[in-house]
């Protein structure tokens, strides 16, 4: 569903007598225990984001994941923090709907990616290519600097920080392979391509064999 479509139904419960009243016309038996539906404020043109991040709250893997980085010691603020601030605040709500802005994480996004910096339209999936990808980085580079300051007695680094990053949790959830096979009409030779996902150029590659 498209966020923009929830946040006008949502509009007319921001109080709480409102919240309560159709809590009670849906019926409480139609809300699973400790589950709740928030709508998400569209800043102008951020219903690609809401879409995406609601679609990403109710992937409970997902969500557990990151609530689970929300009780780590507190780390300097990046676009991880600030989802994960999202979900906890969503999942903390007294109430089992309302609406909540997600203020924070849209203003740490357009700081750290011009392409989301302006009230153009967005693609919902190029967002969500982008996010995935640097929760992975994120997580990546925490990894890599826990291996850096256990350095061994002789002032070297551990052999491992020179071998590829190991998946995170983002590659046990999501990753998978897309393949492509072309077949040329004249010899019948056919070629393969197999790319992982998600990665920084899997989206680039979809585009180019769409269009």
């Amino acid at each position: 569903f498209r966020n923009g479509f929830t946040v006008r139904k949502l509009h007319f419960l921001e109080g709480g007598a409102n919240a309560s009243a159709l809590e009670k016309e849906i019926g409480p038996e139609q809300f699973p225990v400790n589950e709740h539906y928030f709508g998400l404020v569209n800043f102008g043109n951020t219903c690609y984001c809401n879409s995406v991040l609601q679609a990403l709250y109710f992937c409970r893997p997902f969500r557990d994941k990151v609530l689970a980085y929300k009780s780590q010691p507190r780390k300097k603020e990046n676009l991880l923090t600030c989802l994960a601030d999202l979900f906890h605040s969503i999942a903390t709500q007294k109430k089992k709907v309302g609406v909540i802005p997600p203020k924070k994480f849209i203003t740490r996004l357009r700081k750290e990616n011009e392409l989301f910096d302006n009230y153009m339209q967005q693609d919902a999936h190029e967002f969500l290519n982008y996010l995935l990808n640097t929760i992975a980085d994120i997580l990546q580079e925490e990894r890599k600097q826990e291996k850096q300051n256990g350095r061994l007695p002789n002032g070297n680094v551990d052999s491992e920080n020179n071998s590829p990053p190991d998946p995170t949790w983002v590659h046990e959830i999501f990753q998978g392979t897309l393949t492509n096979e072309t077949r040329c009409l004249t010899c019948e030779t056919v070629s393969l391509c197999v790319l992982p996902f998600p990665n920084k150029y899997f989206l680039a590659t979809i585009k180019l064999l769409l269009f």
